[in-house]
């Protein structure tokens, strides 16, 4: 699967439910299904909230200096702290932990391909995860 919006995202967007330069926009580690030991998340684009990715492997802290520019949504670098050990990771997904609708935790953006660093394998240290010079996507 290539890199992806999540369709509930794309129509809440339009219905205007985000604000991604106020909303609290959280990153999480996920193993992905047939790649990943153990990974059981295999994408869908009508998947709508983070319980549809399953256990997560580690959660980052509402990511700092979000921008949306010409289009474009950007955040600074961040990291994962503390990631217990344990199987290569390969997927990053970006949720909302403060829509402006009631709908629980809805996924933003899967990630699978084009991430310096990516796959990951926890070694019980912090995972430091560089943006895209880009920005994570441009509409």
């Amino acid at each position: 699967m290539a890199n992806a919006l999540y369709d509930t995202f794309k129509q809440a967007l339009l219905n205007k439910e985000h604000n991604l330069d106020t909303d609290s926009v959280i990153a999480s580690l996920v193993r992905k299904s047939g790649t990943d030991t153990g990974g059981t998340y295999t994408f869908s684009a009508a998947h709508t909230s983070k319980t549809n990715l399953g256990t997560t492997v580690a959660d980052s802290s509402t990511l700092g200096s979000s921008t949306i520019t010409n289009g474009v949504f950007d955040t600074a670098d961040f990291s994962w702290s503390s990631v217990t050990t344990g199987a290569q990771v390969s997927i990053v997904a970006l949720w909302n932990d403060t829509p402006t609708t009631p709908t629980a935790d809805p996924i933003i953006v899967y990630y699978d391909t084009g991430m310096t660093g990516m796959p990951v394998t926890p070694n019980g240290g912090n995972i430091n995860f560089t943006v895209h010079a880009s920005g994570w996507w441009a509409l």
